[in-house]
């Protein structure tokens, strides 16, 4: 008879069963204890993460601990180890010495991030476009609406945001988990690069939006990919030509 650990022992014998039940009495090695939920830690870094995105904390900008906790009226801890998550996620440079700053993307983070996006948002639209139902659909125009306010009213915040959840539920009409979560691990910095173009792509992304929810709304499955994929690049390429005349406007100053 071979025992669990691989040596053997006669049928039925009772040495085998002594070396089991002494090895299922031997206590479990000590794990790291579970950290107990830290919601003020974590909704402080969900506000600064936002200020960053909304441009309200400029890249480059100096992040002085007190002050941004002054600001959102809490301690010095949490905002501390929000900025520790921040740099270990590419939102905020730590520098020796001088302290946080806010990460300056570079033009190949940029790139790379945005082409990503292309590829995931162009399989989400097809596969939305499958598979839409009548109220997804009704759903889509809300949202499109919420848009065009904001064009309206020149809200930039609001644009970002509606930009955002009108692409955010494409991808969940989409109804593939993984890709929602492939797309979600971008969403955040999609809006940081997005925001400043928000007003420069303006009329043209949304009425875009709106040919595209006409397309998703036929079940053309195929033509709604492409016209996401256009779109997204669309997009691309306008943060490249924003980033290329301010570097412009900056040689001449």
């Amino acid at each position: 008879m071979t025992d669990w650990d691989g040596s053997t022992s006669p049928a039925g014998g009772s040495g085998g069963r002594r070396r089991l039940a002494s090895a299922r009495r031997e206590p479990r090695a000590a794990r790291q204890p579970l950290e107990r939920p830290a919601p003020l830690r974590q909704a402080v870094y969900d506000v600064i993460a936002e200020m960053i995105i909304n441009r309200e904390l400029r890249p480059g900008e100096h992040l002085v601990e007190n002050e941004l906790a002054a600001q959102l009226g809490v301690s010095r801890q949490p905002v501390r180890e929000a900025l520790q998550r921040l740099q270990s996620e590419g939102w905020v440079d730590l520098r020796p010495a001088l302290g946080a700053f806010v990460h300056v993307p570079t033009e190949e983070e940029a790139d790379q991030l945005l082409a990503t996006r292309t590829l995931l948002e162009s399989e989400s639209a097809r596969l939305a476009a499958r598979q839409a139902t009548a109220e997804q659909i009704e759903r889509l125009r809300e949202l499109q609406e919420a848009g065009e306010k904001a064009l309206r009213d020149d809200d930039q915040v609001e644009l970002v945001a509606a930009n955002a959840a009108l692409h955010a539920y494409v991808v969940e009409m989409s109804g593939n988990k993984v890709l929602a979560e492939l797309i979600a691990m971008v969403d955040r910095r999609v809006r940081w690069y997005y925001a400043p173009i928000a007003r420069s792509r303006g009329r043209e992304a949304w009425d875009e939006h709106a040919e595209l929810i006409e397309v998703i709304a036929g079940r053309n499955a195929r033509r709604a990919g492409e016209m996401m994929r256009r779109h997204t690049e669309r997009t691309r390429e306008s943060y490249h030509q924003r980033r290329k005349e301010a570097a412009e406007r900056e040689a001449l100053s």
